[in-house]
């Protein structure tokens, strides 16, 4: 079965980056972090949920990847790196990444942007990742994402 076009761009830029991981499509979505998890069957804290906000300073977007079991405290993480960030709007999201919210995955995006990476997630061996679509992910070694997405690691709670 083909992949769905935004699953097949990001299983273009993994192939790309030497990343061996493999898109999965599911028959439910994973929108969520725990319908990811349960689809899977992995723990919550292994789903690497990639959220976009905008920085205040530049309107900018910034990615950041983060724990499914963790919330982005986004007062503190905006002092962390220097920025006050909010929540991005969906088409904001779109246009920033080239995916919709539910979907963004942590690589292949249509324009650079800057990522940070929770540092929570290298506590384990494989995570979870989205692949494109609300129904597509992909397991991975999380510093081999890390290396490959040249994101920073962080606290982001």
């Amino acid at each position: 079965m083909a992949l769905h076009p935004s699953a097949r761009r990001v299983q273009d830029e993994l192939t790309r980056l030497g990343i061996p991981a493999q898109i999965v499509e599911l028959e439910e979505s994973t929108r969520s972090a725990a319908q990811a998890a349960e689809a899977v069957g992995c723990d919550i804290g292994q789903i690497a949920k990639s959220l976009v906000f905008r920085s205040a300073l530049t309107g900018k977007p910034i990615l950041v990847i983060t724990s499914g079991a963790n919330r982005v405290d986004e007062a503190a993480f905006g002092q962390r790196i220097g920025d006050s960030i909010e929540r991005a709007e969906p088409d904001f999201v779109r246009n920033a990444t080239g995916f919709a919210i539910g979907g963004v995955p942590p690589v292949g995006h249509t324009s650079p942007i800057e990522i940070y990476f929770d540092e929570d997630l290298l506590r384990h061996p494989t995570i979870w990742a989205a692949g494109g679509t609300p129904r597509a992910l992909f397991e991975v070694d999380p510093r081999r994402l890390l290396s490959a997405s040249r994101a920073t690691p962080t606290r982001v709670t």
